[in-house]
């Protein structure tokens, strides 16, 4: 089994669920998440006061597949989620339930 971990605009989520979906793929977990990149920093005014923001909003995707369909899960995210799109896939040793975890028709069991 495999985790795929992608870090996304927010605003391209629904995007890639509904294409995840549409896929077979039924589970997927989405956090709000910050993250720096080495785009310039915005500068804005608060109070009178300039303020910089090091950190950008990102929602961050997690989907539990067979080692047959992180590939295809990948491929998905990259094509939907637009630019600044980071991905990667963990080995993950065990899920549970199983019943929520996809690799071929089936659903992956345990150990």
């Amino acid at each position: 089994m495999k985790m795929v971990v992608a870090y996304v605009d927010p605003s391209r989520f629904e995007a890639i669920r509904e294409a995840l979906l549409e896929l077979g793929f039924p589970s997927l977990s989405a956090l709000s998440a910050a993250g720096t990149s080495p785009e310039a920093t915005v500068t804005t005014t608060y109070r009178g006061a300039a303020t910089e923001q090091h950190s950008r909003p990102k929602a961050r995707l997690e989907c539990i597949v067979g080692d047959d369909h992180a590939s295809t899960v990948v491929d998905t995210v990259l094509d939907e989620g637009g630019d600044r799109t980071f991905v990667f896939v963990v080995a993950v040793e065990s899920a549970f339930p199983v019943d929520t975890i996809k690799a071929g028709d089936v659903a992956v069991p345990a150990g």
